[in-house]
């Protein structure tokens, strides 16, 4: 972690309490909105972001916003003085329990939403639209990048930013890496989803494209970006993100939904006995409510 916060972890309640609340309080939400700002504040002070940032008044774009969980913490951290473009191409209507339109709109009429503006776009063309002269401090890239269709979605977006960064753009994903015994049942469930995603053209499932750190490095090299540093966080236990996934693979309708949608029976059985290795590795750790999420690499890239 950076020797100089740019925001304290004690802000995670505060922001946490921005977003939008269920119509019955349950201390279940509350405990993933905390959980969810906590990470997010973990990666911005990580020693590669921390130092990109200034605690008021910077101009950050935020590519793969969603329904706006870390646009509040880059909202909380850039102070009023600073804005966020917080740019996503998903519909308004996607999401659950709440969709990006109304996790979006609830933000803009709390104390954040004054210098948030949102852009339900693609960020290529967000960007070609956007005047040159346009520029940013920073771009983020959160937990974003396994959502893109294809590994050119991202090599468009990097090659798009050149010349609108004047900072650095930064990035966090998974690292297909567990040092935690128990976070093993998400890197294995991820292999298995991405693999299932890979061969459903028409997929709206979180996961599409999983890439490796390694190969967001070889992208972005060859976009024209420089690695400037690179740290690994391994997320709280309160993060649930790993459970999550493992659930999803683990469930019986992700067999039956194979067995309808895949007629390769290579490809099947690549399937099945991915399935068959998570199941494995949950009773391994001692069952779902054991289950981690995987570490998470935090990367800030700059202009060759």
């Amino acid at each position: 972690m950076s020797s100089q916060e740019v925001l304290p972890l004690s802000t995670a309640a505060k922001i946490a309490s921005n977003a939008i609340q269920p119509s019955t309080p349950n201390s279940y939400h509350d405990a993933i909105e905390l959980s969810q700002a906590t990470h997010r504040i973990n990666l911005l002070n990580t020693t590669t972001w921390s130092s990109h940032f200034r605690r008021q008044g910077s101009r950050i774009l935020e590519i793969g916003c969603g329904q706006g969980t870390c646009t509040q913490v880059l909202a909380e951290a850039v102070g009023p003085s600073g804005h966020i473009d917080a740019v996503d191409p998903a519909p308004l209507d996607y999401g659950a329990p709440f969709t990006l339109g109304q996790a979006q709109s609830h933000l803009s009429s709390g104390p954040l939403g004054s210098h948030i503006s949102w852009h339900q776009a693609d960020p290529v063309a967000f960007l070609t639209a956007s005047s040159p002269e346009t520029k940013w401090d920073v771009a983020v890239l959160a937990h974003c990048i396994w959502y893109f269709k294809s590994p050119s979605a991202l090599t468009k977006i990097l090659e798009a930013l050149n010349g609108r960064v004047t900072g650095a753009v930064c990035v966090a994903e998974y690292a297909l890496h567990a040092t935690e015994t128990a976070a093993a049942p998400h890197v294995l469930a991820t292999l298995a989803r991405s693999t299932f995603e890979a061969h459903r053209a028409d997929s709206t499932e979180n996961i599409q494209t999983v890439l490796s750190p390694a190969a967001i490095k070889e992208i972005a090299a060859a976009a024209g970006w420089k690695l400037a540093g690179e740290d690994t966080v391994i997320p709280e236990r309160g993060l649930s993100d790993g459970q999550w996934e493992a659930m999803s693979v683990v469930a019986s309708d992700f067999v039956s939904t194979v067995d309808k949608e895949i007629l390769d029976e290579r490809v099947k059985a690549v399937l099945t006995s991915a399935r068959d290795a998570t199941i494995a590795a949950v009773e391994g750790v001692g069952g779902m409510k054991e289950v981690r999420t995987m570490d998470v690499w935090v990367a800030a890239l700059v202009q060759e």
